[in-house]
């Protein structure tokens, strides 16, 4: 990544982490207050109708609830939790919300196939992953998520919060060059209005390389056949002219 395109990028990380805290209520700073805007989050996870999410740290299933409304009937959720009694109390408070799958989940990994998910969705969960095993933990998704997936993580901005809620944090900054090191490319990172948390967005480089690579190739058999095309056409019209000198 070039200078210009790196600072480009922490600049809009910048901003986007300043400019929704801009008349942010106080009354609604810390706890679950993000959960008010929870239509901002689903709508920024971008969700496709039959895709499958696991849901790391699911807690009560508040944020699967969520989701499963726009995944349809045929998406599915692994509502992943490290207690027993958290999946046992997701199965039967959600027991007719079919997409949400309660499991229990190892705690230095997700315990899924590689390739199976097409969102990995952490919410207040990064913090608590085992000390020094983040990037590991990060590298994992990027094997169980797909390559066209994404992974967007939730916590508290320690800045932004006060007292012993500042522990429960993590470092925008410091999240985005984990995620660096394990293999993702921040997509985008913003607060969610009305609270003290951002969400940072994270895709696989390597299919946004392709993309492009497609992009471009498509660019340039566009622009030699408009090229080809103008040629042809200048091409006409002097013959015509040539040939009417002949005939006179």
């Amino acid at each position: 990544m070039s200078t210009r395109v790196r600072n480009s990028v922490v600049f809009a990380v910048v901003l986007g982490l300043c400019l929704p805290a801009v008349g942010r209520p106080a009354g609604r700073r810390g706890g679950y207050g993000y959960r008010e805007s929870a239509d901002f989050v689903v709508k920024r996870l971008r969700l496709r109708r039959n895709s499958i999410v696991v849901d790391i740290g699911a807690g009560d299933g508040w944020w699967a609830s969520k989701m499963a409304a726009r995944l349809g009937p045929k998406g599915l959720i692994h509502a992943g939790e490290v207690e027993q009694k958290k999946v046992d109390a997701m199965r039967t408070k959600w027991a007719d919300l079919k997409q949400i799958k309660p499991y229990l989940c190892p705690t230095d990994g997700t315990g899924l196939e590689a390739d199976s998910c097409d969102l990995a969705f952490l919410s207040k969960t990064y913090h608590h992953l085992n000390k020094d095993g983040h990037v590991a933990y990060l590298k994992h998704l990027k094997e169980v998520v797909k390559p066209s997936g994404k992974l967007v993580i939730i916590e508290r901005h320690p800045a932004l919060a006060s007292g012993r809620s500042a522990e429960h944090g993590w470092l925008p900054g410091l999240l985005g060059r984990q995620a660096e090191v394990a293999g993702w490319m921040m997509l985008r990172c913003e607060l969610i209005p009305g609270s003290d948390h951002f969400m940072a967005t994270f895709v696989q480089p390597e299919t946004f390389a392709k993309t492009f690579a497609k992009r471009r190739e498509a660019a340039e058999k566009k622009k030699a056949a408009e090229e080809k095309k103008t040629a042809e056409e200048t091409k006409i019209p002097a013959e015509e002219k040539k040939s009417g000198k002949q005939e006179k």
